[in-house]
């Protein structure tokens, strides 16, 4: 039975990590203050800092919907149904980015009740205009046609085309590996294993370019299977970024050093982490003022928290 606790549970991702790098003040918000904002009977920091938590922008809106849509589209060639045409994923697509549109410009009074259920973008709220700005608009007008068009001519597509020779493993949710107690999330894509070449295969899409934080991503994946499954051999696991924008994947032949190196970093972050707790059996934070601010204006221009941190200018 779910019971409302006062803190959140103390985990780990690479997500968590990178939030905390780029800005120690919304790494506060994301994962304390917002905490139990859902429930009808939060404070109201609460709720307003939860309900901020959900705007997304357009960028990431348009990557949620591509994932969405390729798990989707593996399910049903999993399932012996009717896979769509190209052109009817980019018209599905655009249905989504309308809607998505709809919700932020018409719909705010349902989003403020409702963050988790309606879209609210962050080009949108933050400018109080009903226009989004006409170069990001021509940018993911660019990126439709050729990221539904590099899907279906991907390598990890074909490999799931190819199906009878492949062990497909329940991948898109939520799993988690332990240290040291502590929960480490890890979100795969698509995860398989290729039988006749005895391997197992782990896929990451990507709608945006490629980054150097991919490999440390990939290298915690590997890490999560070895464990799970008890691979002995790392050279039995075949890590592929799918980069949809360019047409173009890697595959990355990862070393024990590469498992050691996402290791220590989960040491030294977690610590970090925990040095903003003023009751860590409890994970219970320190007062907002001890977590810093952000200096950098570009980093606040695109955070969601610009009206927490700057009252006096948010409009």
């Amino acid at each position: 039975m779910f019971e409302v606790q006062p803190y959140p549970e103390l985990s780990w991702s690479l997500s968590r990590h990178k939030t905390l790098l780029t800005c120690v003040r919304k790494y506060a918000y994301d994962y304390y203050v917002s905490h139990n904002g859902w429930l009808r009977d939060a404070d109201s920091l609460a709720r307003q800092t939860y309900r901020l938590k959900k705007i997304t922008n357009l960028e990431m809106y348009f990557g949620s919907i591509v994932h969405d849509l390729i798990y989707q589209i593996i399910q049903q060639v999993l399932q012996n149904k009717q896979i769509p045409t190209e052109e009817k994923v980019v018209t599905e697509i655009r249905h989504h980015l309308n809607r998505g549109f709809i919700e932020a410009t018409r719909k705010e009074h349902l989003w403020n009740n409702r963050p988790k259920h309606y879209t609210m973008l962050h080009e949108i709220y933050y400018s109080q205009t009903n226009e989004l700005p006409v170069g990001k608009v021509q940018k993911i007008t660019d990126r439709l046609n050729t990221t539904v068009k590099n899907f279906f001519a991907s390598q990890s597509f074909a490999d799931v085309l190819n199906k009878q020779d492949m062990q497909f493993i329940e991948s898109e949710k939520f799993r988690y590996m332990k240290i040291a107690g502590v929960k480490i999330f890890v979100v795969m894509d698509l995860l398989y294993k290729d039988l006749e070449q005895n391997k197992w295969v782990i896929v990451d899409w990507k709608t945006g370019k490629s980054s150097e934080e991919d490999r440390n991503q990939l290298a915690l994946y590997a890490l999560y299977l070895q464990q799970k499954y008890k691979i002995q051999d790392l050279n039995d696991i075949i890590i592929r970024n799918e980069y949809l924008l360019e047409g173009t994947h890697v595959e990355h032949q990862l070393t024990e050093q590469d498992l050691l190196n996402v290791q220590n970093l989960y040491q030294i972050s977690m610590e970090q982490m925990k040095s903003y707790l003023e009751e860590p059996e409890k994970n219970k934070p320190k007062p907002i003022p001890q977590f810093p601010m952000q200096e950098n204006p570009n980093i606040c221009a695109r955070c969601n928290y610009q009206e927490l941190c700057f009252p006096s200018s948010a409009t």
